[in-house]
């Protein structure tokens, strides 16, 4: 599986880069560093047994144990301690990132619920892409029947390149299914 999209990125994507953006060298091509994948339960009444659901279901996503993330600041008016748990989050690299992105762009995207694309313009500045993910039941590891708490995360794709545009070139030839502009809106 991962073979496939990391020979198209090596075969197709990578001249392809080259030849647009006049690259004279293949080590100057952008490429995706990892994929970092974001899960936050903030205030849950039992924490703990958020904390085990995002786990375990982020796991069977990603194919990697998250680690648990702990609050920085202590806020009064939420009910946060600065070392309280609220999340977890998990790096993907190598051929897991690429299985996972194949996973991603070829069978979780296209069954979102009234999808058209992913927004074209969530680009960081710094060639840097994320997107919200509002249910992970898209993937198909996920069993229905056993989801316990609906769980939302932050899929964010770190590329090597600090422009917006040779980022989104690099996502679009990989398969990254944006929106066309006029639907932009």
């Amino acid at each position: 599986m991962e073979l496939t999209m990391l020979n198209r990125y090596k075969e197709q994507v990578v001249p392809a880069l080259k030849e647009k953006f006049n690259y004279k060298n293949v080590h100057q091509v952008p490429k995706i560093e990892k994929i970092v994948i974001n899960s936050s339960f903030g205030r849950e009444d039992d924490r703990k047994s958020a904390l085990e659901s995002t786990i375990e279901d982020i796991g069977k996503i990603t194919g990697q144990r998250p680690i648990a993330t702990k609050a920085k600041l202590s806020i009064s008016n939420f009910k946060l301690r600065e070392t309280d748990i609220i999340g977890a989050k998990v790096t993907l690299r190598g051929r897991q990132m690429w299985e996972f992105l194949d996973r991603f762009i070829n069978v979780a995207a296209p069954t979102i619920r009234d999808f058209r694309g992913l927004s074209p313009k969530s680009f960081d500045g710094r060639g840097n892409y994320t997107c919200g993910i509002n249910d992970h039941t898209i993937f198909p590891e996920i069993e229905l029947d056993k989801v316990k708490r609906q769980l939302g995360f932050d899929l964010t794709i770190v590329t090597t390149t600090d422009s917006n545009d040779e980022a989104r070139e690099l996502l679009a030839l990989i398969g990254m299914p944006f929106r066309k502009p006029q639907e932009a809106a």
